[in-house]
């Protein structure tokens, strides 16, 4: 494995990766990231389903397409080994590995590793420190533990999908889905937040202990203050389109030649708002002199506010809305954000070195350590690059037992 040159906060951390597809590789990638030498068991020949998860696809220098893009976006800083746990020999190996980790995470159906004798019960006998962490669409537990979840069901049943898209008789108005797997995502840090936590506990006391994530809770607890605003009051809250249900204005509005974000948060920037568009006559009605009451007369106030933003350009409100410190912003598309001079200035693409692709760019990790940077070097590996390292660095296996092993299927 190749040494980063500098310190990173998890140096020395081994992490077992079962997982597949999306939320458990973000959570073990935001462990890689951090420095934890995260191990990528894979089947053998096929791999994480989403490395066929295309197009766009790598293509190199043959013209040959290899990997997903999808896959690159989860799997960066990693080790892959391919190994078949369906094999009495392949299990052996993984349980050969998890007696050596710290951490394992996988999203295996409830009860779906036990066979292979790999399930926390099974490991923790023969490594009491492992935090063992299952990432499944309704947890361990309840009516719903057996049933499958993927994002896009779990968007619909945590209720996600009932606050997003456009109100009931509006144009296009339907429950929607977000742009990309939230569920997934926001299940997989709070996979990794967990991961550490019990880690943290591990080392204090040589305890290990299993960490139970469901996508459809942590889909309820990343409803934030929609489900607060529900519990408060007992009225479910419904879909808004690109209004907030507890400020105004903090919506999309039209201009002479687009669209921009208009995102108030408190009176004194609805006040500089006002005087900007020409009508500092706003913050003294009182049906608009506080958020509360704004809130309130929501219809009246934007009726007030969209002809005045349709008198002028996007540019022109920007340029005025960020003097007077109004936040309010582009409705960038994804070409845009790359070439947008914050984005290249705090490195969100980076360029990490693949055979087939030595010069393809990544979005790296976002946080910035003053101490321990993130790494940033390590492209997401190929179908079982590693197997050979992995095995002869932690059991010893080399030569022609490893090569017995890849005849027969065991290895890849």
């Amino acid at each position: 494995m190749t040494k980063t040159a500098h310190k990173t906060a998890l140096e020395g951390v081994l992490v077992l990766d079962l997982s597949r597809v999306l939320a458990g590789p973000w959570a073990s990638q935001l462990l890689a990231d951090l420095g934890a030498d995260v191990i990528k068991v894979e089947r053998p020949g096929a791999g994480d389903d989403t490395r066929s998860w295309g197009p766009p696809f790598l293509t190199n220098e043959a013209g040959e397409t290899t990997d997903a893009a999808y896959y690159l976006s989860a799997n960066r800083n990693k080790r892959s080994v391919a190994i078949d746990m369906a094999s009495e020999e392949g299990a052996d190996i993984i349980r050969r590995l998890a007696a050596k980790a710290d951490i394992l995470v996988e999203n295996f159906k409830v009860g779906g590793l036990k066979k292979y004798g790999l399930d926390y019960e099974s490991l923790k006998r023969v490594n009491p420190r492992l935090v063992y962490c299952s990432i499944t669409g309704f947890g361990q537990t309840g009516p719903y533990a057996p049933r499958t979840g993927y994002d896009f069901m779990i968007q619909a049943m945590g209720g996600l999908m009932s606050i997003t898209g456009q109100p009931d008789g509006a144009p296009g108005a339907e429950p929607m889905k977000v742009g990309v797997a939230v569920a997934d995502l926001f299940s997989g840090m709070y996979a990794a937040n967990a991961m550490l936590a019990a880690l943290r506990h591990a080392e204090r006391t040589g305890e290990g202990q299993h960490v139970d994530v469901a996508l459809f809770d942590c889909q309820i607890a990343m409803l934030a203050n929609q489900a607060s605003n529900y519990l408060v009051s007992g009225a479910a809250p419904t879909r808004m389109g690109n209004a907030h249900p507890n400020l105004t204005p903090y919506q999309v509005f039209a201009t002479a030649d687009g669209f921009i974000v208009v995102a108030t948060g408190n009176d004194g920037q609805f006040a500089a708002f006002s005087r900007v568009i020409a009508r500092p006559d706003l913050p003294r009605d009182p049906r608009f002199s506080n958020s509360r009451s704004r809130v309130m007369n929501r219809a009246a106030l934007i009726a007030e506010i969209v002809p005045e933003l349709k008198k002028e350009t996007s540019a022109h409100w920007l340029a005025a809305f960020e003097e007077a410190v109004v936040p309010a912003g582009p409705i960038n598309t994804i070409d845009a954000v790359f070439a947008d001079p914050q984005a290249k200035a705090r490195g969100m693409a980076v360029a990490m070195p693949r055979a087939d692709a030595p010069d393809q760019l990544y979005v790296p990790h976002p946080v910035k350590y003053s101490e321990t940077p993130a790494l940033s070097d390590r492209a997401p590996p190929t179908l079982g690059q590693h197997t050979d390292e992995v095995l002869r660095d932690f059991l010893g296996l080399q030569g022609e037992e490893v090569s017995a092993l890849k005849k027969t299927g065991v290895l890849g």
